[in-house]
Formats: structure tokens, C-alpha cells, sequence
């Protein structure tokens, strides 16, 4: 056969239709074809877990990079410069500081006297100077009413600031030796400061007795002087006082009252002053009189005034619902008063305890000794010249 009859054979060999296949080749080629699209699938997992492996190591790697970077500023503290450290409580802590001289009592003493007498005379200077200033004040504005040349930059606190600053210089030097008053000069001090205030009690009840005589005189006929205040009311228990005044200059003795005013600021309360060695019958006369009618003592006190002692009793009316103040003077060296125990009751256990801590003593009392303190003790503690034997106590 020819090549060209070949070649036509051949092509009409692939025009043909295929045949169909038989069932037995269609199987087999199914199974062909999963096997290889299982085989496709396994490739692709084997690829993927391939990847997956290839990426652990750069993770692990990342994260190694991650903690070495974190753990580098810790270690570069180390590497920093010394001077970059911070200080130590040792390098930080302050030198010690050189010991100081104790000051002795005596120099303790000096030193606050001299302050204190340095601050008195600043003070009595800055006075001096102000009353000076004062004095001559008409005479210094007719000065700075035409000024020198050059004295402008003076002023009236100059003598004050000087008197300060003399004050500053004399506190460093030694203060003078003061002279300890005698017992003899006390005495007159205290005696004079008492007489001092019974004068003044002494004008002011005779001022009040006449009835703002004096202010009347020093205002003419109350026009001249002005708007005169009017006069003080009587007070409502003036009554009282001059009743029981009289009864007592009455029916005890002539001086038995001493003195008798009225305490306003203790409830417009009648006081009388009884002379000591009155009373006795004066306090009967207060309990058993039926005008009086004093059966009640509210209270019994005692007071050191460095000059005199004075026993201060309460007695009152119950029914009235009226009292009285009573005071009795007795001589601060040997104090004694008449008790009035065996008159009110009330009055055992107070003249006990002005007994034990003023050292006063009652006649007649049924039982005087000390109430508070030991028997044993030495001295009365209330009393202005009391001095301990233990000082700590």
C-alpha cells in the first residue's frame, strides 16, 4: 500500500465516532481518577504541613529575638556609667554634726534674766520716747512745717528704734543683782495693797450711798457738764442689809458690824464684815432671831489674803428663801475663829477642811482635825506661804 492510502486510512480511523465504552473500563477509569484526586490531596496536606513546619522555627526564633530584646534594659544599667547610679543611704547621709557645749543651769538663768530685764527697758524706753513724742508734738509739726536740708530722712520713731536697738545691745551684757525684798517690806507692800482696796470699797459705798453726789457737783447744776447719767437705783436688798445692820449694832454690840455692803455681782447679796470677837452671839442672833430665821448654813469657806485670814459663812432662810454673807477677819499669824458648829451643824466638816488646809482654828468646835491631808502632815497647803518639805511631792 502506498503512503497517501496510510495516511487516509489513518484519518478516517480518527473521524470515526468512539465507541462507548465498556462498563468494566468505566470503573476502571473512576477508580483511576480518585486514586489520583486522593493523591492530589495528599500532596496538598503534605505541602501544607510542610509550610506549618517551616514557620515554627521562625516564630520560635521571633519570640527568642523578643525576649532578649526585653531582657537587654536590664542589663544596661549595669553597663551604664557610675555616675549614672543613684546614691547610697550612706553616701546620702549628712556628716556629723560637731557636739555642742551644754548649758549649764546658771548660764540658763543669766541668760533668761538678761533677756528679760533687756525686754523691760526696751519697753520703758519705747514709753519714755512716746511720752516725749506727745509732749513735744506741737513744736515738732511747727518743725516739719519748714524742714532742713539733710534732716529730711528723720522721724519720730528714730528714739523708739534706738531705745530698740539699745534694748538688742543690753541683752548681751550682765544684768544687775536684784535686791530680795525683806519680809519687814512685804508685809508693808501687802498691808498697803489691802488698805488701798478697802479705799476703794469704802468710796465707792459712800458713792453709791449719796446718790451720784459727786457727779452732780463736778457737773453744777447737771447742765453744765452735759448729759449727767442719771443715779443708780437703790438696790433691792439695801433693805435687808440696813435691817440686819441695825439688829446686830442692836442687840449684840455697837461694833460688832465692821463694814456692810451689797454684792451685786453675786445676786444683789447682803454682806456684812462682823468683828471676830462678835461673832459667836452674832450667829445666834442670825439662827434663833424669828425675824432672821437663818436655821440653814448653805456654806463655809476660808481665803488667804497674805495680810489677814477670813472665814466666809452662808447662813439661810429657808422659808423666805433669803440668805446673807457673813465674813470674819482673823490674824494670819494665829488665826482663830469661834466655831459655829454647835449653832448650824453643816459648818463640822467645813471648819474641818479650812482647818487642815489654811491652818485656822475653832474654839469650840467637837471634833477639829485634819480631813484631807494625814495627820502627820506638815503644814497647810492652801496657805499663800505654804512650803513643801518634798518639793516633788
Amino acid at each position: 500500500m502506498s503512503e497517501e492510502n496510510k495516511r487516509e486510512d489513518e484519518n478516517t480511523i480518527e473521524n470515526k465516532s468512539p465507541e462507548a465504552p465498556a462498563p468494566a473500563e468505566a470503573a476502571a477509569a473512576e477508580a483511576a481518577d480518585q486514586q489520583e484526586a486522593d493523591a492530589a490531596k495528599e500532596q496538598a496536606n503534605e505541602e501544607k504541613q510542610q509550610e506549618q513546619a517551616a514557620a515554627e522555627p521562625v516564630a520560635d526564633s521571633a519570640q527568642t529575638e523578643a525576649e532578649d530584646v526585653a531582657a537587654k534594659p536590664e542589663a544596661q544599667p549595669a553597663e551604664a556609667p557610675a555616675a549614672a547610679a543613684p546614691p547610697t543611704v550612706e553616701d546620702a547621709a549628712p556628716a556629723p554634726a560637731p557636739e555642742r557645749r551644754k548649758e549649764t543651769d546658771e548660764e540658763k538663768a543669766a541668760r533668761r534674766k538678761a533677756t528679760l530685764e533687756a525686754r523691760e527697758a526696751a519697753k520703758v524706753a519705747a514709753a519714755l520716747a512716746a511720752a516725749e513724742a506727745a509732749k513735744g508734738g506741737a513744736s515738732a509739726g511747727a518743725a516739719s512745717a519748714q524742714p532742713v536740708a539733710g534732716d529730711t530722712q528723720a522721724t519720730p520713731a528714730a528714739p523708739a528704734s534706738a531705745a530698740s536697738a539699745a534694748g538688742e545691745g543690753d541683752a548681751f551684757a550682765p544684768a544687775p543683782e536684784r535686791r530680795k525684798e525683806t519680809d519687814e517690806e512685804k508685809a508693808a507692800r501687802r498691808k498697803a495693797a489691802l488698805e488701798a482696796r478697802e479705799a476703794a470699797k469704802a468710796a465707792a459705798a459712800q458713792a453709791a450711798a449719796q446718790g451720784g453726789a459727786p457727779a452732780t457737783a463736778a457737773g453744777g447744776d447737771g447742765s453744765a457738764g452735759g448729759d449727767a447719767p442719771p443715779p443708780k437705783p437703790p438696790s433691792p436688798s439695801q433693805p435687808r442689809l440696813d435691817r440686819v445692820a441695825a439688829m446686830l449694832r442692836e442687840l449684840v454690840a455697837e461694833d460688832a458690824v465692821e463694814e456692810a455692803y451689797i454684792n451685786e455681782a453675786n445676786d444683789h447679796l447682803p454682806t456684812l464684815v462682823i468683828k471676830n470677837d462678835r461673832w459667836e452671839q452674832a450667829a445666834r442672833l442670825f439662827c434663833d432671831h424669828a425675824e432672821l430665821g437663818c436655821k440653814y448654813l448653805r456654806n463655809v469657806s476660808g481665803v488667804d489674803y497674805e495680810t489677814h485670814m477670813e472665814v466666809v459663812y452662808y447662813p439661810w432662810n429657808m422659808n423666805a428663801r433669803e440668805g446673807y454673807c457673813v465674813k470674819v477677819r482673823t490674824d494670819r499669824d494665829n488665826p482663830s475663829v469661834a466655831s459655829a458648829t454647835p449653832i448650824w451643824e453643816t459648818a463640822n466638816w467645813n471648819e474641818r477642811e479650812i482647818y487642815d488646809l489654811l491652818g485656822v482654828d475653832f474654839p469650840g468646835h467637837p471634833d477639829l482635825r485634819r480631813i484631807m491631808m494625814p495627820d502627820d502632815w506638815v503644814g497647810h497647803p492652801l496657805r499663800k506661804d505654804y512650803v513643801p518639805l518634798d518639793p516633788e511631792v
